[in-house]
């Protein structure tokens, strides 16, 4: 089907469509309101973690300006909003002390949504772990069980009667891997001492939260998401084809696998026997739930090789700038099969009963002209992804719904401002919204 006859009603009425953000990159007021810090409040303070020294102070100023985002989304008829809640808004110590004040804001952002005919989509956790927690070890630590557990109840019990659609975890190879591994994210740890149990304690927490969410809220539908990407050899040699099946098991299998009662991906990443300190017994039972779907949340694909040089996987992905291909400001290759890739892979695990893409989207250079923003690359990208996860549900894959990452320009983490991602321009001196070319045609696009 071509690009410019395709519309939302070719998925049929029961697919979702929709746009995903997360707290602190849109949020501001990062420390007011009864607001404690978070890590990322502290790491975008140290030298050299951010470009261009970029602060998520003010951001999008979302904690003010929700409704007008709202009433924006109306405007553009999306009907699904996927946002997170900043856990030390409601925690300011990570455990113990409710604050009333985030509890409201989150209360008046559900209702706003509902009363402009917008479902909200909460994800519990995205990636802005209390610092008072991680001055205790955060994710290294087993004690986060615990705490994730407190803090799920508490929105489990102040949002449940209103929010039917809950995710877990964003990504918990990104926050585990770039967070505790590489140490690019907050909180800045690095290595194997710190990634191992991380990994294993997110895991669990990812099976708890979801059990705790379907006990409380019995008749909401749970889900978790997952960062995804088609991984492929650099060459046609064995070395190359052994190293993409490594980095393939740790990339998209690590975290998946436990929760469908297939254990962790060992043979296809003997590093992961590492793990098995940290797995205490009943852990691999307790790592399992039944999610009512599934978000993968696609970008790019990935080239592998192998080298000798990277100490216990021995692969190494070869950056896209390095391969002559098209790429996106984050020097990610723009392939839109890979999301069909990735469908097709996620739908042959029998046991989950719906996928969604939860984020997909690329950041561009985009140049404001007399009052615009014609956007063309991220339109096209944009479309050309749609048109592979049309494939993909016309060959009868399990994918049920698409969210566009992201609604409008925001704080886009270690590249601060430089990355835009949004449907809607923001400038972030008067903070004036301005929706995007793209934005104006997937507005188009729903009405249809």
């Amino acid at each position: 089907m071509a690009k410019s006859t395709l519309s939302a009603s070719h998925f049929g009425k029961d697919f979702v469509w929709g746009v995903s953000t997360a707290a602190f990159q849109i949020e501001g007021e990062s420390l007011g309101h009864g607001k404690g810090p978070s890590i990322w409040d502290i790491f975008t303070k140290k030298e050299n973690t951010i470009r261009n020294g970029d602060q998520a102070d003010i951001a999008c100023d979302f904690y003010h300006r929700y409704e007008e985002d709202i009433l924006l989304m109306k405007s553009m008829n999306i009907k699904n909003f996927r946002f997170s809640i900043s856990w030390t808004r409601i925690l300011p110590n990570g455990i113990g002390t409710v604050n009333e004040q985030g509890i409201v804001f989150y209360k008046k952002v559900i209702a706003c949504c509902l009363e402009h005919g917008i479902e909200p989509w909460v994800t519990l956790y995205h990636w802005d772990l209390p610092q008072a927690l991680e001055d205790k070890g955060g994710w290294t630590n087993r004690k986060i069980i615990d705490w994730f557990t407190e803090f799920t109840t508490v929105c489990a019990m102040a949002f449940g009667d209103q929010v039917k659609h809950w995710m877990v975890l964003n990504e918990p190879m990104v926050f585990t891997g770039a967070g505790y591994f590489l140490g690019v994210h907050a909180p800045g740890k690095k290595g194997l001492k710190n990634f191992l149990p991380a990994v294993h304690h997110a895991v669990l927490c990812q099976a708890m939260g979801a059990k705790i969410l379907k006990r409380l809220v019995p008749n909401a539908l749970i889900g978790t998401t997952f960062s995804c990407s088609q991984i492929s050899a650099y060459r046609n040699t064995k070395r190359d084809r052994h190293a993409a099946v490594k980095a393939d098991a740790l990339l998209n299998r690590l975290f998946i696998e436990p929760a469908l009662g297939l254990g962790y991906p060992i043979s296809d990443a003997p590093v992961l026997k590492r793990l098995r300190p940290f797995i205490q017994p009943n852990d691999m039972n307790d790592c399992k739930f039944n999610f009512d779907f599934i978000g993968l949340q696609n970008y790019t694909r990935e080239k592998v090789k192998h080298s000798f040089f990277v100490p216990y996987l021995h692969a190494k992905i070869v950056k896209a700038s390095k391969r002559n291909v098209k790429t996106t400001l984050m020097d990610w290759e723009v392939y839109p099969p890979s999301i069909f890739h990735i469908i097709e892979k996620f739908s042959a695990y029998s046991q989950i009963k719906k996928i969604f893409i939860t984020e997909n989207g690329a950041a561009f250079k985009d140049v404001v002209k007399n009052g615009n923003v014609d956007d063309q690359q991220r339109l096209q990208f944009l479309q050309d992804h749609i048109l592979q996860v049309h494939k993909a549900q016309q060959n009868g894959l399990n994918v049920h719904g698409y969210f566009i990452w992201t609604l409008t320009d925001n704080f886009e983490w270690a590249e601060g401002y430089h990355a835009r991602f949004g449907l809607v321009h923001i400038d972030f001196k008067s903070l004036r919204r301005t929706i995007k070319t793209s934005g104006k045609w997937f507005a188009q696009f729903l009405e249809k």
